[in-house]
């Protein structure tokens, strides 16, 4: 059973930072792509960024560009997002996703298989 799993999530002050983590397991992690959305009140959920199974490749949403970093560490089946410089429009929940689709399907939720449940950020001006 594939099971996708984030962490870190949290209050925070406009201007701080958070990372947040998800854990996989139940899947080939090294074989995924791997991806971060997210979804504010009322709002549809929105992609903020993926990298590639190996981690040498990279994407990101023009709203969060020069100030959200992915990474992942293969050996222990884990992404992270690194969130510097937040606003109070960051404010959301942030899932993971899990995918084997190619660069140009990453953008999209209906590309990922997998999902997480998700871990709130709040961030107050």
């Amino acid at each position: 059973q594939v099971q996708l799993v984030e962490s870190g999530g949290g209050l925070v002050q406009a201007g701080g930072s958070l990372r947040l983590s998800c854990a996989a397991s139940g899947l080939a992690f090294s074989s995924y792509v791997m991806g971060w959305f997210r979804q504010a009140p009322g709002k549809e959920r929105e992609f903020v960024g993926a990298i590639s199974w190996s981690g040498g490749s990279t994407s990101y949403a023009d709203s969060v560009k020069d100030r959200f970093t992915i990474s992942r560490d293969n050996a222990k089946n884990t992404v992270y997002l690194q969130m510097n410089s937040l606003k109070s429009e960051d404010t959301a929940v942030y899932y993971c996703a899990a995918t084997q689709k190619g660069r140009e399907y990453w953008s999209g939720t209906l590309s990922y298989n997998y999902w997480g449940q998700g871990t709130q950020v709040t961030v107050s001006s």
